[in-house]
C-alpha cells in the first residue's frame, strides 16, 4: 500500500519521540507522558528493531540509559555505569526473562525481590566511611553532582556506622519522597497558593535539583539502598542478599520488604502481592526489581548494552495517563457541597475506564490549574476514586481561558455560598432535589443501611414518579404500584420488598449513619450508639453529654445536636419509628474495660492472633488501635516482620515496646510493662 509507513521511518518517529520524553522527564521533570505509556513506546520500538535488525543502531534509546546530565550542576562520570532494567509486564515475559538464563547458567538460581520505588536513582560514593560523592543516574556514563543536596537528607548517613569503615564503597540507591511528605508539601504549597506538584516522583526530582540544599533538606525526602555496585577493603560476599544485609548493617537503609527466594513461582507470588498491596506503604511503588542473588552468576549472566541480564523490573499495571478534560460540571451532594468534577475523553487506567474524576474544591481547580481543554494526568488506584492529577501545559492550546466555579447551583439555580474560611461551596436551598436525592441514595448505601436492589438510579426513578419525597417514604413504598412498571417483575419486586424490611434491622449506627449528620462518619456513629444506647437518648442529649463521647470533638458534638433539635429530623426520626426501624444500641461490652484510655498500635505477625483479631481484642476492652504511631499512643506491639517506619518512629518518642506475651498480659491487667 503507497500510504504505508515504512519501518525506518516509524523506526525513527518512535526515537524522536522517546529521546523527547527523556528529555522532559530526566532533565525538566515535567513529563508529558505517563510511565505507562513511555514503556508502551520503547516496547513498540524494541520490537521493530527486532524484527529489522539492520535499523537497529547504536545510538537508539533501546540501547542507551536515561537521560543526560543537566547543565545546572557539575557532571560526574560513575566508577562503572549505572544501568537500566528491562522491564517484563507478565507471568509470560517473567518467565521468558528466566528463560533465557539458560544459555548461560546451568543450575536454577535462587532471586531476591525488591519493591520497585517511583523515585530517582543515585549513586552514593563513600572513602574511608565518610560521603564522598553523590550523582545522579545522568546517562547511565556521566550524572549530576547532587553532593550538598544529599548530604542534608537524613535518611543518608554522612559517615559510615562501622568502626572499620571500605576505603571506597559505592551504593546505588533511590531518592523518594514519603507520601507523607508529599501531603505536607502540597499542603504547604496550597497555603502559600503555589501550584501542586503533581506526584511524588516530580516532587522528589524538583526538592533534589533545588540550588539552595536547604530547601532540599526540608521536604522530606528518603532514601533506601539497594546495590553494592563497588567496593575496596570490604567483605566478599556470594550473594546479593549478602551484601545488602552488610549496607544495613552499616548504617545504610534498606527496604525491610525485600525477599530471597528459591523458584519463579515465589518471585511472581511476591510480585502479585505486592500489586495488590502497593498502596500500603508510605512510599509508592510501580513493579518489583528481581535480581538473580548469586554473584558469581550474576558474573556469567554479564549485560547487554543497556541493561544487567540478571535483573528484571516487572512491572505493575499503569495507574496513571493522560486523557483530554473536555469539561468540569459541579455536582451537588446530601449536604448541599458543590464538588467540582472533570468529564474526561474515556481512559483505561487502574483497571477500569474512566470518564469522570473529582477535583475536590475550588482552591484544588485554582491550585492544579486544569481548564477544559487541557490534556491532563488522571490517576486512579485500585477502588479510589479517580483523580486528576494536574495538566500537561506544555500541550495546552494558545489562549484557553480559566476555568470558573459557577454563582449558581446547577440543579436549583439558587445561589452558591462559601463561608469565609472554608474550602468548600454550598447550595443552602432546602428545596434542592438533587440534596434530598442523594440523602437518600446515602440511606440505602451498603455503608448506611444497605438495602440492595435500590441504587440511586432506584431513587430518582421513584422520585420522579412522586413517590419518595423523604427517607421514611421508602418504609412506605406501594409494591403494587411498582410491579405496574417496565422492568419491575415479581421477582424483582419482591427482592426489593424483603431488602427494604431487612433493613429496619440494622445496628443504630447504621441508622446514625443514614441520616446523614454532618461530620460523623462511621466511627463517630458506632462510639455514639455504643455511648447511649438507644436513639431516644441521642435525641435529648445536651452538647455536653455528646462530647464526654470519647473520640467525638466539639465540632462532632455540635452538629449531632444542631441536627437533633431541629423539628423536620425529628419528626422523620418518629416516622421511621412508627415504620419499626431499630434505635437500640449494641449490649454493654463482656470484656472488662481494661484498656480504655490506651491507644495501642500493633505492628507485625502475632502467633494467638490475626491483625484484625488483635484490633478487635483491643477495641472489645475499650482501647483505640490507630494504624500508625503518634505522640498520643500508649505501647506498640511487634510481631514478626513489623514495620521499621512505626519501630523507628516508636523509639524517638520512647514509647514502650511490647512482644505478644506482654501483650497478653497487657489485655488482662491494662498495666503496660516498661
Amino acid at each position: 500500500m503507497e500510504n504505508e509507513a515504512k519501518p525506518a521511518d516509524l523506526i525513527d518517529d518512535l526515537r524522536r519521540q522517546i529521546r523527547y520524553h527523556n528529555h522532559r522527564y530526566y532533565n525538566l521533570d515535567a513529563p508529558e507522558i505517563t510511565d505507562g505509556e513511555y514503556d508502551e513506546l520503547v516496547r513498540e520500538l524494541a520490537a521493530l528493531e527486532e524484527q529489522y535488525p539492520d535499523l537497529r543502531t547504536a545510538d537508539s534509546p533501546t540501547q542507551s540509559i536515561g537521560g543526560e546530565a543537566s547543565s545546572q550542576f557539575s557532571p560526574v562520570e560513575h566508577l562503572t555505569p549505572m544501568m537500566s532494567l528491562d522491564n517484563a509486564k507478565d507471568k509470560e515475559e517473567l518467565e521468558d526473562w528466566a528463560e533465557r538464563h539458560n544459555r548461560y547458567i546451568a543450575a536454577n538460581p535462587a532471586y531476591n525481590c525488591e519493591l520497585k520505588l517511583d523515585g530517582l536513582a543515585v549513586s552514593l560514593l563513600y572513602r574511608e566511611g565518610r560521603l564522598d560523592r553523590a550523582a545522579t543516574r545522568g546517562d547511565g556514563r556521566v550524572g549530576e553532582d547532587i553532593t550538598l543536596n544529599v548530604a542534608g537528607i537524613p535518611h543518608i548517613p554522612n559517615r559510615l556506622d562501622t568502626q572499620d569503615p571500605p576505603s571506597l564503597l559505592e551504593v546505588r540507591g533511590e531518592i523518594f519522597m514519603p507520601l507523607t511528605s508529599f501531603t505536607r508539601l502540597n499542603e504547604e504549597q496550597a497555603a502559600k497558593e503555589d501550584r501542586l506538584f503533581a506526584n511524588p516522583r516530580n516532587a522528589a526530582a524538583g526538592s533534589l535539583r533545588q540550588k539552595d540544599p536547604s530547601v532540599t533538606a526540608g521536604r522530606g525526602l528518603s532514601f533506601f539502598a539497594y546495590q553494592l555496585a563497588n567496593s575496596e577493603g570490604a567483605p566478599s560476599f556470594k550473594t546479593h542478599s549478602e551484601s545488602l544485609t552488610y549496607l544495613s548493617s552499616i548504617g545504610l537503609p534498606v527496604n525491610e520488604r525485600s525477599r530471597r527466594v528459591e523458584s519463579l513461582d515465589e518471585v511472581y507470588e511476591f510480585c502479585m502481592y505486592w500489586q495488590e498491596n502497593r498502596h500500603t506503604n508510605d512510599f509508592e511503588i510501580d513493579g518489583v526489581v528481581v535480581k538473580v542473588d548469586s554473584l558469581a552468576q550474576q558474573g556469567e549472566l554479564g549485560f547487554t548494552s543497556k541493561a544487567p541480564r540478571w535483573a528484571v523490573a516487572f512491572k505493575f499495571p499503569p495507574e496513571e495517563k493522560t486523557t483530554l478534560l473536555k469539561d468540569i460540571m459541579v455536582s451537588i451532594g446530601r449536604s448541599g457541597k458543590a464538588t467540582p468534577f472533570a468529564v474526561l475523553e474515556p481512559v483505561f487506567v487502574g483497571g477500569s475506564t474512566v470518564q469522570l474524576a473529582t477535583l475536590h474544591n475550588e482552591d484544588q481547580v485554582r491550585l492544579k490549574d486544569v481548564r477544559p481543554g487541557d490534556t491532563v494526568f488522571v490517576r486512579k488506584a485500585g477502588d479510589v476514586i479517580p483523580e486528576v492529577v494536574g495538566p500537561v501545559v506544555s500541550l495546552r492550546p494558545q489562549g484557553l481561558p480559566e476555568w470558573t466555579f459557577p454563582e449558581n447551583c446547577p440543579e436549583c439555580s439558587s445561589k452558591l455560598v462559601r463561608n469565609e474560611g472554608e474550602s468548600d461551596t454550598f447550595c443552602v436551598s432546602a428545596e434542592c432535589p438533587k440534596q434530598t436525592e442523594q440523602r437518600m441514595a446515602h440511606f440505602v448505601s451498603r455503608g448506611a443501611m444497605d438495602i440492595e436492589h435500590m441504587g440511586e438510579r432506584t431513587v430518582q426513578l421513584f422520585m420522579s414518579l412522586g413517590w419518595l419525597s423523604n427517607i421514611a417514604d421508602i418504609y412506605r413504598l406501594d409494591y403494587e404500584k411498582i410491579q405496574k412498571l417496565e422492568g419491575w417483575g415479581e421477582t424483582s419486586v419482591s427482592n426489593l420488598k424483603q431488602a427494604i424490611e431487612g433493613s429496619k434491622d440494622r445496628p443504630l449506627a447504621n441508622l446514625l449513619i443514614g441520616l446523614g449528620i454532618r461530620h460523623l462518619g462511621t466511627t463517630g456513629s458506632r462510639l455514639l450508639a455504643a455511648h447511649f444506647g438507644h436513639l431516644d437518648r441521642i435525641l435529648d442529649a445536651t452538647l455536653e453529654e455528646i462530647a464526654e463521647v470519647d473520640g467525638l470533638g466539639p465540632i462532632i458534638a455540635e452538629s449531632v445536636v444542631d441536627f437533633m433539635k431541629q423539628q423536620t429530623n425529628r419528626d422523620l426520626i418518629e416516622a421511621l419509628r412508627e415504620s419499626g426501624l431499630n434505635f437500640e444500641g449494641p449490649p454493654p461490652p463482656t470484656q472488662e474495660q481494661t484498656l480504655k484510655g490506651l491507644s495501642i498500635v500493633v505492628s507485625g505477625t502475632l502467633e494467638g492472633f490475626s491483625r484484625e483479631g488483635a484490633t478487635e481484642a483491643i477495641k472489645e476492652r475499650g482501647g483505640k488501635s490507630p494504624g500508625s504511631v503518634s505522640k498520643k499512643t500508649h505501647c506498640l506491639v511487634l510481631g514478626e516482620s513489623p514495620g521499621a517506619a512505626k519501630l523507628k518512629k516508636a523509639q524517638e518518642l520512647e514509647i514502650p515496646i511490647l512482644n505478644e506475651e506482654q501483650f497478653v498480659k497487657l489485655l488482662e491487667t491494662g498495666e503496660i510493662e516498661r
